[in-house]
């Protein structure tokens, strides 16, 4: 189930966007679990205890703490969360931008435009779910593009997750579970029990290893070579890419 949350110190604006929101989920036939926070306080201490929201709507003036601070700390172990920033001063705009803001909205909101800002933020959360991973990382919360990972690798009770960019994610998981949880996107195989590999990144197989377009080389088990390599041809011709044999 999507979770949103609410964070402004102003009663009766909290209230009023509640009651839109409630609108809105009856309407759409939306099931979405609601938060109110009337401080940035708790809900920074809500969220240092795990809590993760997938739309939060922020105040920016607030006693003690305006909303931009507050949502570049979020960000420090968020990457995924859709902050519409509220606001009755435009003063703080550009500075949205810094923190990855999805939306930055001046008060009083009307209720066309928190319905389109709805939907907009709904439709970008449901098209990242069906080609992503949300992970829980030593860094926070992340989410990653499928078409981004190059490989998985288990390092005892580690999964670490190499991106095209360089990056490598560490999580807790079994390597297991990931293999069967991506099996359904059908390109990745695991050549080898310690690894998962995305087959769109495969330069070459040989007898020993497969070489991925970063170079790095995957072992293949003893006696796996031929059933990798219809593996990936079978791949390979499901994409419609030239086979050439």
């Amino acid at each position: 189930m999507k979770k949103a949350a609410f964070c402004d110190d102003d009663l009766f604006a909290t209230n009023e966007i509640n009651a839109l929101f409630d609108q809105y989920c009856v309407e759409h036939d939306q099931k979405i679990a609601c938060t109110v926070f009337h401080s940035p306080l708790e809900l920074l201490a809500e969220i240092e205890k795990g809590a993760h929201f997938d739309i939060l709507f922020l105040d920016v003036i607030m006693p003690g703490q305006n909303g931009i601070d507050v949502a570049r700390e979020i960000r420090q172990n968020d990457q995924t969360v859709k902050i519409i920033f509220l606001t009755s001063s435009s003063e703080f705009a550009v500075a949205s931008y810094t923190v990855d803001a999805f939306f930055y909205c001046i008060k009083p909101i009307k209720a066309e435009v928190f319905y389109r800002l709805m939907d907009s933020a709904i439709s970008e959360w449901e098209r990242e779910e069906q080609g992503s991973l949300v992970l829980r990382c030593k860094s926070g919360i992340t989410r990653i593009d499928l078409d981004k990972l190059v490989y998985c690798e288990v390092i005892g009770r580690t999964l670490v997750f190499h991106l095209k960019n360089g990056i490598n994610l560490e999580s807790v998981g079994s390597l297991d579970e990931l293999s069967s949880e991506l099996a359904q996107y059908g390109s990745f195989m695991r050549p080898h029990r310690s690894f998962l590999i995305n087959m769109e990144y495969i330069q070459s197989i040989s007898y020993k290893a497969i070489t991925l377009d970063n170079l790095e080389r995957i072992p293949i088990p003893h006696g796996k070579c031929s059933e990798i390599k219809s593996t990936y041809l079978e791949y390979a011709i499901s994409r419609k890419q030239t086979v050439i044999l």
